[in-house]
């Protein structure tokens, strides 16, 4: 009777604080939101290549509008929105957060990304962070544990990606970012820091080319400075509701995707955001907009099958 009596007591205590702890993971998680003044710091550290000619640093910065589109008991959906010169509005990435996920899709190299199960005994207490590009498409994902200990809270993991965005139309001797992500909450509003490394990936083997430091921060600024991308999206929120939805669709199939971003000589981001700027011009229909959507994708797929059943 007291072993039971134990046990039970145990088993309470641990709930309660499985339940404390992902109330503070997702606080930690909704305080990414809002506006921000962002500054972008990357530099190359290191290289085991004795010939290797380092890369100029790269600094960039942005006013960014960041909020939740999506929440449940388990999900938490967060939208990033570019403001350029307070009126003119670039629909920026997008971070699930997942807690206790168990699907995943990585990413390989080239335009391929994988399907893996997570054993839901390793993901016990974490959060998946899956991250999509602007027109939604996979980018990367990677599971792991909220710190909150020693005043630190934070959130860190390691994930493969297909190269930046700064480097990807001008670098041709690696093919894969392996990242180090570590996402801070500040006072000041948060720390993404990353020691990423740089690898040319051919028949499963890494080489490292370089490594490089990231040292992004998110500073709060008054939140009246991102009045226009709120404005944009209560006008568009529904067009990307359902590219979400279309997407979802893909991943649902747990196959191995081949996205080319270039097909027929147009950008898949191109085709995503002219169809949005027609629907929202149009009387919008969310089923004639998810069709218009998959068309869209399928063009960019290797295996169009994938979504052809939709």
């Amino acid at each position: 009777m007291k072993q039971l009596l134990t046990l039970t007591l145990l088993t309470i205590a641990t709930l309660a604080y499985s339940q404390k702890q992902k109330k503070a993971d997702i606080e930690s998680i909704k305080s990414m939101c809002g506006c921000y003044d962002i500054s972008f710091n990357f530099a190359e550290t290191f290289s085991p290549k004795e010939d290797y000619e380092y890369h100029d640093n790269y600094t960039s910065g942005a006013l960014e509008y960041a909020f939740v589109v999506e929440e449940s008991k388990d999900k938490v959906v967060i939208q990033h929105l570019l403001v350029i010169m307070d009126t003119m509005i670039i629909k920026h990435w997008r971070q699930d957060w997942l807690y206790e996920n168990t699907d995943l899709y990585t990413y390989d190299q080239g335009d391929s990304w994988k399907y893996k199960s997570l054993d839901p005994k390793a993901v016990k207490g974490q959060w998946t962070q899956n991250v999509y590009q602007v027109d939604d498409s996979p980018r990367y994902g990677a599971s792991a544990s909220w710190v909150h200990l020693d005043g630190k809270d934070y959130w860190e993991s390691y994930a493969d990606a297909p190269l930046p965005r700064r480097e990807y139309t001008k670098r041709k001797d690696y093919n894969v970012m392996v990242r180090k992500n570590r996402h801070e909450i500040t006072k000041e509003g948060w720390i993404h820091e990353q020691d990423n490394k740089k690898v040319n990936r051919q028949a499963g083997t890494d080489e490292l080319i370089a490594w490089e430091k990231g040292w992004n921060t998110y500073q709060k600024v008054e939140e009246s400075k991102c009045a226009a991308a709120k404005e944009w999206w209560s006008a568009n929120s529904s067009y990307w509701a359902d590219v979400r939805a279309v997407w979802d669709e893909l991943f649902a199939t747990q196959e191995t995707l081949t996205i080319n971003s270039v097909a027929d000589n147009e950008k898949l981001y191109r085709r995503i955001f002219a169809l949005g700027d027609e629907a929202i011009e149009n009387n919008y229909s969310s089923e004639e907009t998810r069709a218009k959507v998959r068309d869209a994708i399928k063009i960019h797929l290797s295996n169009d099958q994938l979504l052809s059943s939709k």
